[in-house]
């Protein structure tokens, strides 16, 4: 893929030129040996050196080549950083994630792999950060410094019930709001957005026997982030085994959710993913910050040709300059 490629006609020039060579060593051969006198031919035209005497114009030929291709353009896929982005990390604070599958309990592990997501991310994501039990609370908006998010992750705190729509509205709202407040200086328009949800139990806010037709449920709100174009990339952590006391003596089973958030995702146009461990779980972060910081664009290549293209030529004078004494 080249950007200006009617450049490359000028290798038809290159071509020529080349042909135009060994036609012109052909014709001097030929003029040569019409000499009869062989005392008179080997002054007129004494023996040469050896291939190497071809060195200097194959180098300048392969130079001009080298150099039109650099002035085509030619393109090519890499991975750079994103310069502008906004993820919004939503953490389940509700009772569940004290259960002690995950070591030493779901939340703690989860605190410590969101601060290494959150270092992971490249600096030009704006990062912010919404927790959720029975309702949910944006604490930090979306921002390129990672010190509050990491500050409000080690600060929460567990509650009861689970409304997961609720979150996922919040962190629309908090992508709306700081989309806005840089709309006016950013001359392409608001940055790509997207939601990173946390989660280890199904929606107990609003607890009708519906939930697909809950106005604030998560299924809704992640209709409602798809028409948005924001997708919800969702994890689910724990296990299925994973208990919790409420009640003293009492065990009440708390297992993953992992279809409620397999929808969420599809809903929405995010991923799904799960994770039974912390270690698990650091491996999703880091899936997801490899797609959310980087992103694959065509950028130019042409100062490798262009290097290229110069030193061909500095070889092919410096040839000349020693093997003939002259430049070629």
């Amino acid at each position: 893929m080249f950007s200006h490629p009617w450049w490359l006609l000028l290798l038809v020039v290159v071509a020529a030129l080349a042909v135009g060579y060994v036609l012109l060593l052909r014709r001097r051969r030929r003029d040569t040996v019409r000499f009869t006198n062989l005392e008179l031919l080997e002054r007129v035209a004494p023996k040469r050196p050896g291939w190497y005497r071809h060195v200097p114009a194959a180098a300048l030929i392969a130079a001009l080549a080298v150099l039109t291709v650099a002035l085509a353009g030619p393109m090519a896929e890499a991975r750079v950083p994103r310069n502008r982005a906004t993820v919004v990390l939503v953490i389940d604070v509700s009772l569940s994630m004290q259960a002690t599958d995950v070591e030493p309990n779901r939340l703690a592990a989860a605190q410590v792999a969101a601060k290494d997501f959150a270092d992971q991310l490249t600096p030009g994501i704006n990062l912010g950060l919404v927790s959720f039990a029975g309702t949910a609370a944006v604490l930090v908006s979306p921002t390129p410094d990672r010190a509050p998010v990491k500050r409000a992750v080690d600060g929460l705190k567990l509650s009861e019930s689970t409304a997961t729509g609720e979150a996922i509205f919040a962190a629309m709202q908090s992508v709306e709001t700081f989309s806005q407040a840089i709309a006016g200086a950013a001359a392409e328009g608001p940055p790509p957005a997207r939601i990173v949800l946390m989660s280890d139990g199904k929606q107990t806010v609003p607890g009708g026997v519906m939930p697909e037709e809950e106005p604030r449920g998560a299924f809704t709100a992640a209709r409602a982030a798809s028409e948005a174009g924001i997708p919800v990339s969702t994890i689910s952590f724990g296990t299925d085994y994973g208990t919790i006391e409420i009640n003293p003596g009492e065990r009440t089973p708390v297992a993953v959710d992992d279809a409620s958030m397999r929808q969420i995702a599809d809903l929405s146009g995010g991923q799904f993913f799960t994770a039974a461990s912390e270690d698990e779980l650091r491996q999703v972060y880091a899936e997801l910050g490899e797609q959310i910081g980087y992103e694959v664009r065509r950028v130019d290549t042409s100062r490798p040709w262009m290097a290229g293209g110069a030193l061909l030529l500095v070889a092919g004078l410096g040839a000349g300059l020693a093997l003939g004494r002259r430049l070629p």
